[in-house]
């Protein structure tokens, strides 16, 4: 949510059962999900080549993501349905009854009141796919049921036909004429109300959720269509969530073209203009106002198959992904964007707001069904789920609160609410903040990317302890591991399989050396990092599958600074614990002393600042200071690279700083483009531009001769590593870790700008450097 009154949220699902049900005598955990209970969209999504199992074909079985789980759940069953249903029902002219309002941002007297429902709705509606829990979904019904009687009412209240919301609809006349100045974010609240709904009717198959989403829903139809295209963009300028995204899932799921209108009214085009021209425009903007969007934008291209919504949701990922983001895989700084690869000058208290991680995680997913051979996808995926949303969540706490923001300044702690409000974790009924609702929803979702499917072949994702029954072959995946304490997981599959087919797992792009054994005998396959292994076979019941992922200590610098660095090992962010005292800067580490010290826990020492810190894996680091990023200054070294056959310094094209910028030889003028900071990365190197920070690697990770050498956000692949072998006369060769080939000049040229590529060693003069040292 905005700092200011003005912005708020977003969300996505919601959740309901059949029944009518009374808040009272709510029955107890169902004894499995309902999964014949889910209504399916009349129109498939275009485009797509994945497919993910239904919420109850996946559980989670012991670990952390479970425990994440189950505290929620107590949340959902514990939650009091007519507290949440005050505002509604004073707003609509009904009796509130006994209830006591409840505060926070749903305080009766707050501005945008009534957004977290939906967000209640979704989760409750999840918690009964999933686990089948008719206790969740007694609560959805009956809050359907209250909300019909709201919605009925509008004719003694005052509203038209179909308005529902916890505040006048006169907040709409004057947001419409742009006059509206209560801090209220009217569309971003029906926003979540509307998936709230839909996410009832669709998972647990309450028809009265779906009357009660498409008479909302005919309301902001009627309400939109009368205004202009310049009024409507005018308005566009307040947040409003995902109106694009609620309203194509609604087309998609009833088939009905009146609501793919209502939703590209929706296209906000001072922000999808820009995307759509891989322009990154993004500083300055309130930061989840815009993830949504992008989110609906992924939505109205598979609703639509118009390629230019797909360019505007992967433009956005990539601009997002590779220029905003923390370690963590969080964005923002007190909830906006700030300048393309600001990173190291915005390490404060209010990073990392938790709703534009789920957000960004919802958008991931949709791309990557659209492409899922990119498991630079789902490496983010891991990285942002892992390190910043699983570990929001309070352990300590029984009904799963979460931290708004996850600070990344030395000596940060989590537990940090929003500006508007304050405060440390979420509470019962007093908060009721975004990243609360959004903290709900993923917390019951947690397992819905783990595993998909296209035909007969299954694709893991996700390396988390977990069953998929896949009921549509009568096959039962049985996932074990302890990931990332350690490297391995194990597959064992039961059912009834008959003839050939595979299982496609993801190679993580931070490994190396990665195997695949079925039955204990390792597999001839390529399992190449930042890529998809797959194994095809005749499967057997009884049938295991071990993947072996092995980890090292990679440091990521930020973007803006190469002295400032984070530790990661495998997908896990690493931090000290330094308890209850505070760092005055970041502490200067020195990265040789970090040492694992256990193999039964990610812990580690290191030596910084001199003294011995311990050092943790982040996704767990609760109740004590923390530090995320560290000072590696003092091993910065900065280098000239001169090729042997030409005399030239290799650098990037036209001083170029985005991915993808093309290294070739020019002469020595003297610009910050010419120089390279070697990166110590065990037995490699990493050489990382100082006018950039990307680091070199190979187009597409390519293994074949001259392919080209360019720069690239530092993901941890496998070809940004290079080994430099000594020829003794004060030369190099530098081979490129994933291929084995040389760094060299297209066909040995010795013209000015002529391309850097990869070469076989064949002891040409373009195949050797000289390393000059600059500081």
């Amino acid at each position: 949510m905005s700092s200011l009154p003005v912005s708020r949220r977003r969300l996505l699902q919601a959740a309901g059962a059949g029944a009518l049900a009374s808040a009272a005598g709510l029955g107890p955990l169902g004894g499995g999900p309902a999964a014949a209970a889910v209504v399916p969209p009349v129109r498939p999504d275009l485009g797509v080549s994945a497919y993910p199992f239904t919420l109850g074909q996946v559980r989670l079985t012991a670990g952390r993501w479970l425990d994440n789980q189950n505290r929620t759940l107590s949340y959902l069953r514990f939650v009091d349905v007519d507290r949440l249903l005050y505002n509604f029902r004073a707003n609509h002219r009904l009796s509130t009854g006994s209830a006591a309002a409840t505060g926070g941002w749903d305080a009766p007297t707050f501005p945008f009141r009534t957004h977290m429902q939906g967000h209640l709705l979704t989760a409750w509606a999840q918690a009964y796919a999933v686990l089948g829990d008719t206790t969740c979904r007694a609560k959805a019904d009956y809050m359907v049921a209250e909300l019909a009687k709201c919605q009925a009412n509008n004719g003694a209240a005052g509203f038209g036909a179909g308005y529902l919301s916890g505040f006048p609809e006169s907040d709409f006349t004057a947001l419409e004429a742009r006059t509206l100045s209560n801090g209220n974010v009217p569309y971003y609240c029906v926003h979540k109300t509307l998936a709230g709904l839909l996410d009832v009717w669709r998972h647990t198959g309450n028809t009265q959720a779906r009357d009660v989403l498409l008479a909302l829903a005919g309301w902001v139809d009627t309400r939109t269509a009368r205004l202009s295209s310049s009024q409507m963009q005018a308005m566009l300028g307040t947040e409003f969530g995902g109106m694009n995204e609620v309203l194509a899932d609604i087309y998609q799921q009833t088939g009905d073209g009146r609501w793919l209108t209502a939703a590209q009214r929706f296209d906000h085009a001072a922000v999808f203009n820009p995307l759509a021209s891989n322009q990154d425009q993004l500083n300055g903007l309130h930061a989840n106002t815009q993830v949504p969007k992008w989110v609906g934008a992924a939505r109205e291209y598979k609703a639509t198959g118009t390629t230019r919504y797909r360019d505007i949701a992967a433009n956005a990922w990539r601009i997002a992904t590779g220029a905003h983001t923390y370690v963590i895989g969080g964005n923002s700084q007190a909830e906006h964007f700030r300048a393309p690869n600001a990173i190291a000058g915005y390490l404060t208290n209010d990073t990392c707001e938790h709703c534009n991680s789920y957000n960004m995680l919802k958008l991931t997913r949709e791309l990557w069904q659209l492409d899922p051979s990119r498991a630079d996808y789902f490496d983010f995926y891991e990285r942002t789920l892992l390190n910043h949303v699983i570990g929001a969540q309070n352990p300590a706490d029984s009904h799963g609160h979460v931290t708004y923001f996850t600070p990344l300044n030395p000596g940060g702690r989590r537990g940090v609410g929003p500006a508007w409000g304050g405060g440390t974790w979420s509470t019962d009924y007093n908060s009721f903040w975004c990243c609360q609702g959004t903290g709900v929803e993923i917390n019951t979702k947690l397992m819905d990317s783990i595993y998909f499917y296209n035909g007969t072949t299954l694709t893991v994702n996700l390396f988390v302890p977990s069953v998929l029954t896949w009921t549509q072959r009568g096959i039962t995946v049985t996932q074990n591991t302890t990931f990332p304490v350690s490297d391995t997981t194990t597959l064992t599959l039961s059912g009834t399989m008959s003839g050939s087919w595979s299982i496609r797992l993801r190679i993580p792009s931070w490994t190396t050396g990665a195997t695949i054994s079925v039955n204990g005998t390792v597999q001839s396959v390529t399992a190449t990092p930042g890529s998809y292994a797959t194994v095809t076979r005749t499967w057997a019941a009884g049938d295991t599958i071990a993947v072996k992922l092995p980890m090292r200590v990679i440091m990521r610098a930020a973007n803006d600074n190469a002295d400032v660095q984070a530790i990661t090992y495998g997908p896990a962010v690493l931090c000290g614990n330094y308890g209850s005292t505070t760092p005055a800067g970041l502490p200067a580490l020195t990265v040789s002393t970090i040492t694992r010290t256990s193999t039964s826990s990610l812990a580690f020492t290191a030596t910084a600042n001199g003294a011995t810190v311990n050092i943790g894996p982040f996704h767990d680091a609760q109740g004590f200071n923390y530090t995320v990023y560290w000072n590696t200054g003092a091993a910065a070294v900065t280098y000239k690279l001169v090729n042997v056959g030409s005399g030239l310094v290799l650098g990037i094209q036209d001083m170029s700083t985005v991915d993808g910028g093309l290294a070739l030889q020019w002469d020595d003028s003297g610009t910050a483009d010419h120089n390279w900071v070697m990166v110590t990365d065990g037995s490699a190197v990493r050489f990382r531009n100082v006018n950039s920070g990307k680091v070199l690697g190979v187009e597409n990770m390519s293994t074949a001769d001259n392919a080209r050498v360019l720069q690239w956000s530092d993901n941890g692949t496998a070809d940004h590593r290079w080994t430099l072998i000594d020829n003794g006369d004060g030369t190099h060769r530098i081979r490129n870790v994933n291929s084995g080939k040389l760094l060299a000049i297209l066909n040995g040229s010795v013209a000015r700008g002529a391309q850097a590529v990869q070469d076989p060693d064949n002891g040409s003069a373009d195949n050797r450097w000289r390393l000059v040292r600059l500081t």
